[in-house]
């Protein structure tokens, strides 16, 4: 018999957890929280103390049957809840099913799924730490208060099915506002002059300054003119060259946040799909000749630390891989910024020397990707310096000046393994000395004009919520799925487009709950949450701080705000409806975009827009369609479906095998596309 009963969420994590512990334990998952609060109702005793009325989540009741035989028949119970808020509230609720002493050193915390991890864990058990829970107490009632006392004004003044979030309407106006600075954004003309000029055989360019070490903003053409025609036979005299080596240095291993930025930039990730591939990499996968095993550590941090261990690791697979000069002189020790509890380390490798290529066959692609980023930005962050040669030149033309700057990159260092986006080449200059007299070869002037702000995209919008103090790590991703879900905002390639509904929500709640969606408030409120958490506030004053004023506004909400009326705009196609005979229009659903029929309810007819390839389908010959499977993966079917049932998950072409004459097909292969005959016995 087990003599302890070990609980976790998931049975990835579960499974990952019972190779390391050995047979003393017997490892249960609780398949995440096993309580919350009623969905069909408040749930929240206003006039006790904000009481939360915890229910048991419907189909949990056979699972939390078989926790208490197990916990029963063990001596010992540890709850192994993830190391945060919401892992701690977990467990708070299993020792409350269970009937555990919270006295009891019960709760053990890891920050990664190692041998030596869980070997700690398990000696240095703790009590549930009840500032952490009531901080995420705290969270949730809030919530839920926001959610359920505003939702039910939008149905009634709005629209059916809506809803309000404390913190997904910030990111909804944070999206209005920025459409709105574009909107109202009016471009300014500006000039540009780039002298072309020779040195010795060789050709550099050189941009306008200005007069006398004074800048000069061009603003028109006319200014432009008159000063090309005062450079005409002007010589062009090198005045001042400054010479320095410049040191650029690594970011710092990853953040939730900076990582599902970076996924999004470099690997076209969701902040979504981030986060569910982060969560199996940490619970565990299983290595081939290794087995299963957590291969990152802890993924919802905020923390940049990296643990001593772990930086002596890494320096010596630095040393061994790279060569000494590779090695930081210094220890890598990164600041977090704000107020961070620290407990948690940064997103890193649990062992560096788990190189991703050499695991590359035990990991699905976007699983390889994702690790593969992970661990080029931990090592890197552990190196030295990219070190350049930078040449900054100074050249008169009569009373104007020009400057030209270069750079030579003379030490890769950490570029050798992470580049960054601002890793910009500079064009190299050829040799040049003070008073070095340059032959013009051209003058080039441009017009151009001021851009307005871009969009947010998935990135740039969890870079502005994290600066901004809105949300913590792990909410980043269920905010942006939300506001997407609710039709508040739509994507357009990329970018995040208010809908009209998302404008008039956000109106509305400005108006009459101003404190809802005002950011500085909202920023203000993860800081009292923070404070909870540390032992300095009490959570029922901080709820009772926030809900009395706010009960005020509903009231007031309530009598004084008049009915809106939103105008759905119908897109009519050109696609008549197979049923009926009316055109198609163009209707959306939490899933997308989609074709109906007009005359709903008499004809119900949907079908799902496709988009055509221009390629012929390899068995009938009618076009080709992209499609999407139930989980969301690209396929490719045959556009006269049913009648042709030709489907492929690679993507078919127009060309046929020179060999057999076979289609050939867009295949994948070790990163690059490459062409390939379908035809097995054809190599």
């Amino acid at each position: 018999m087990a003599q302890s009963l070990v609980i976790v969420e998931s049975p990835a994590k579960a499974k990952t957890i019972g190779k390391f512990l050995g047979k003393g334990y017997k490892i249960a998952a609780s398949m995440g929280h096993v309580r919350d609060l009623p969905k069909s109702q408040l749930g929240v005793d206003i006039d006790n103390n904000y009481e939360p009325k915890y229910i048991t989540i419907r189909g949990k009741g056979k699972l939390i049957d078989e926790l208490k035989k197990e916990a029963k028949k063990c001596q010992k119970v540890y709850l192994a809840t993830d190391p945060d808020r919401e892992g701690e509230a977990i467990s708070w609720h299993l020792a409350t099913i269970l009937g555990l002493n919270f006295n009891d050193e019960c709760r053990i915390e890891f920050h990664e799924i190692t041998k030596k991890a869980l070997n700690e864990a398990i000696k240095n058990p703790r009590k549930i730490n009840m500032n952490l829970v009531n901080a995420q107490q705290a969270r949730r009632v809030l919530d839920r208060l926001v959610g359920y006392e505003i939702s039910p004004i939008l149905w009634k003044k709005v629209k059916w099915g809506l809803s309000a979030g404390r913190v997904q309407s910030v990111a909804v106006k944070l999206i209005c506002e920025r459409e709105q600075e574009i909107n109202n954004f009016i471009p300014e003309e500006y000039w540009s002059i780039t002298a072309k000029l020779k040195n010795k055989n060789k050709q550099f360019e050189a941009k306008f300054y200005g007069k006398a070490n004074e800048k000069i903003e061009l603003k028109n053409k006319e200014q432009v003119d008159e000063i090309l025609n005062n450079l005409k036979d002007t010589e062009f005299k090198v005045v001042n060259v400054k010479k320095q080596e410049k040191k650029k240095s690594p970011m710092p291993p990853f953040t939730t946040s900076s990582l599902q930025q970076e996924a999004f930039k470099k690997l076209n990730f969701t902040t979504k799909k981030t986060m569910s591939i982060a969560q199996q990499l940490y619970e565990g996968i299983d290595i081939i000749g290794e087995g299963t095993v957590g291969l990152i550590t802890y993924m919802r941090t905020d923390s940049v630390r990296v643990s001593e261990e772990a930086q002596r690791e890494a320096k010596e697979y630095i040393l061994n891989n790279f060569g000494k000069e590779y090695t930081s002189n210094t220890t890598k020790n990164y600041k977090t910024k704000g107020n961070v509890q620290d407990a948690h380390e940064a997103i890193r490798p649990t062992s560096v020397n788990r190189h991703p290529d050499n695991i590359k066959d035990s990991l699905t692609n976007d699983q390889y990707k994702l690790y593969n980023l992970i661990w080029n930005r931990f090592i890197a962050s552990q190196m030295s310096e990219a070190v350049y040669d930078t040449t900054s030149v100074d050249i008169t033309a009569g009373d104007y000046q020009f400057k030209a700057t270069g750079s030579i990159l003379k030490f890769n260092g950490y570029l050798s393994v992470y580049q960054q986006d601002e890793d910009e080449k500079e064009a190299k200059l050829p040799e040049i000395n003070i008073n070095d007299v340059l032959s013009l070869i051209n003058l080039d002037s441009k017009q151009h004009f001021t851009q307005p702000p871009a969009r947010y995209t998935e990135a740039t919008l969890v870079k502005v919520l994290e600066e901004k103090g809105i949300g913590r790590p792990s909410t980043y991703a269920p905010i942006i799925s939300t506001i997407l879900e609710r039709g508040y905002v739509e994507k357009e390639k990329k970018y995040f487009i208010p809908t009209e509904l998302g404008v008039i929500v956000t109106e509305l709640l400005n108006e009459n709950f101003k404190d809802i969606v005002d950011v500085e408030f909202t920023a203000e409120m993860e800081k009292k949450l923070d404070e909870i958490e540390e032992g300095q506030e009490n959570w029922v004053e901080v709820v009772d701080s926030f809900f009395k004023p706010l009960k005020k506004q509903i009231e007031l909400a309530e009598n004084t705000i008049e009915k809106v009326s939103i105008e759905e705009k119908v897109e009519v196609t050109d696609i008549k409806c197979d049923k009926c005979g009316r055109n198609m229009v163009i209707k959306k659903s939490k899933y997308g975009k989609f074709l109906a029929c007009p005359g709903y309810p008499e004809c119900k007819n949907t079908k799902p827009i496709l988009d055509e390839l221009d390629v012929n389908c390899p068995l009938c010959g009618a076009k080709v369609v992209v499609r999407r499977s139930k989980k969301g993966k690209t396929f490719y079917g045959c556009s006269n479906y049913p009648k042709c049932n030709f489907v492929s998950w690679d993507k078919p072409t127009n060309e046929k095998c020179p060999k057999c004459g076979e289609t050939l097909y867009e295949k994948n292969v070790k990163g690059e596309k490459k062409l390939v005959c379908i035809n097995k016995n054809c190599k």
